[in-house]
């Protein structure tokens, strides 16, 4: 009896030793922006990453039947609002496994980070919030930075909360001290971890040029990346912040081009493009729909915005309600604050944008509101279904490197972890998305409100399934951040 249950051990422990994965995925296929690999493989993760891609059988602790579908690295979103993990889990489901807030940053970064830690469903980061750091260099204006720190340490943060609290300080030239201080409160906030500079000029429209440049020249200096959304929706205010960047240097990143460009959206694509040939650190995004989302307290509203947003009320779109607006609602909701959808672009433009060579695609993602902006929810689904499969604007594996490497590519020299995802390979990250190619598209529309995307079966963040047969899996936490080079 002894020697048969020796035995038995004996064969049990020989099989255990042949696992050598976590986590097998077999037979999908696996597509690789960078190396271009597009064939069927098998993959197999351990402690997060990917350690084999093989065309023979892998054994691991769990292997899970891919085939049929797309292996793709996990998409990165540079450009999202949402702060908490209610609009992760609709990111999630639209194939995101890294969400981003650089274009405003967030206040309070190592407190903000501390409220997120191994509390988050995907990974997460933010760039340093240039309006707050110039509104904080300001004296007078302590009382709003202690509530601001309350709200962040409570993990009550938000881009609303900030907006209302900052507003006065918009219109506020700053001093040489202010100056001065401003520009050490961004250094200071780079080295909690802010992943570049957010610096929505936009929203602050009548800032002092000078200021500008004092920022681009520090980016410039310590080689860090601004992202920025220009001053007002035409041609020079891009040409503005191109002239910032080449002449001090700064790397620059453009949001949302479409909607900065509206008509002109092939001259602002040749414009970077030029840039970027001559050897310029310049790159831009887009969002695959033809509206755009903002909070109607902002500048974006101020005298003249119908005639230089090419719009009238009934282009807006209530997010509270849905309804659209009237010159009454207009003036009413212009008081109480809220956010709004505006109407404002053409379907040609978007593939324009789409198709023109090195766009990233970003959503933008707006904060949850069951009738919030589609692209919260949608928008790496709908380029995958819409501009790929239905409409053929690119090709499969182009649109892949769009929300995958292109993103990462662009963060490396600012975040060098990024260099670890954005790819399927030996070595990298294992956040991956696995969607079938037959079904992917967005589900969320403008008049039902949001709703997860249809077609992405399987999400890992860090080796950890948090998507299984197109269902969030529970009370799995496993996003990290994502930090800046200057960290300490």
């Amino acid at each position: 009896m002894l020697l048969i249950i020796f035995m038995v051990n004996t064969h049990f422990m020989l099989g255990q030793s042949d696992i050598k994965f976590d986590i097998v995925l077999e037979g999908g296929r696996v597509m690789d922006p960078e190396t271009k690999l597009d064939a069927v493989r098998n993959i197999g993760i351990k402690n997060g990453q990917i350690t084999e891609i093989s065309t023979i059988p892998l054994k691991g602790l769990k292997n899970i039947d891919v085939s049929g579908l797309v292996v793709a690295p996990g998409f990165i979103d540079l450009h999202v609002h949402g702060r908490s993990n209610k609009e992760q889990e609709f990111q999630v489901h639209d194939g995101v496994t890294t969400a981003l807030e650089l274009e405003w940053g967030i206040e309070f970064l190592k407190q903000w980070h501390e409220t997120r830690k191994s509390n988050a469903l995907i990974n997460y980061g933010a760039s340093v919030c240039w309006p707050f750091e110039r509104f904080k260099a300001i004296e007078k204006h302590k009382d709003g930075v202690n509530t601001l720190f309350q709200n962040t340490i409570k993990g009550e943060s938000g881009i609303e909360k900030l907006f209302d609290i900052i507003r006065p300080s918009y219109n506020e030239d700053l001093g040489s001290q202010e100056m001065n201080r401003m520009l050490a409160n961004i250094q200071t906030s780079l080295d909690e971890g802010g992943i570049g500079i957010g610096v929505p000029i936009g929203y602050l429209p009548k800032s002092n040029p000078d200021e500008m440049f004092q920022v681009y020249k520090l980016a410039a200096k310590l080689n860090a990346l601004v992202f920025s959304h220009v001053r007002g929706p035409n041609i020079m205010s891009i040409q503005e912040v191109l002239a910032d960047a080449m002449l001090t240097g700064a790397p620059l990143h453009i949001v949302h081009i479409n909607s900065m460009s509206l008509g002109k959206i092939q001259l602002a694509l040749e414009m970077v493009d030029a840039a970027f040939t001559k050897g310029f650190d310049i790159s831009t995004e887009l969002y695959p729909y033809t509206a755009g989302s903002t909070l109607i307290k902002t500048a974006v509203f101020n005298d003249g915005w119908q005639e230089k947003l090419g719009m009238s009320y009934g282009d807006l779109q209530w997010v509270a309600t849905g309804e659209r607006l009237t010159e009454k609602t207009f003036n009413h909701y212009r008081k109480t604050g809220g956010a709004v959808i505006l109407h404002m672009m053409k379907p040609e433009w978007i593939k324009a944008g789409i198709a023109f060579p090195n766009t990233i695609i970003a959503s933008d993602g707006m904060p949850y509101a069951p009738l919030a902006h589609p692209r919260t929810a949608g928008t790496f689904a709908r380029v995958l279904g819409k501009y790929v499969r239905e409409e053929k604007v690119i090709d499969l594996l182009t649109a892949i490197e769009k929300i995958t490497l292109l993103p990462a590519k662009r963060l490396e020299g600012i975040a060098p972890t990024m260099r670890f995802k954005g790819r399927i390979q030996v070595g990298t990250d294992a956040d991956i998305t696995i969607f079938d190619p037959d079904q992917i598209i967005d589900k969320s529309t403008f008049e039902k409100g949001l709703e997860f995307s249809e077609g992405i079966e399987f999400v890992l963040v860090n080796g950890i399934i948090v998507v299984k047969n197109g269902n969030t899996v529970k009370n799995v936490f496993p996003g990290e951040p994502v930090f800046g080079k200057f960290k300490k």
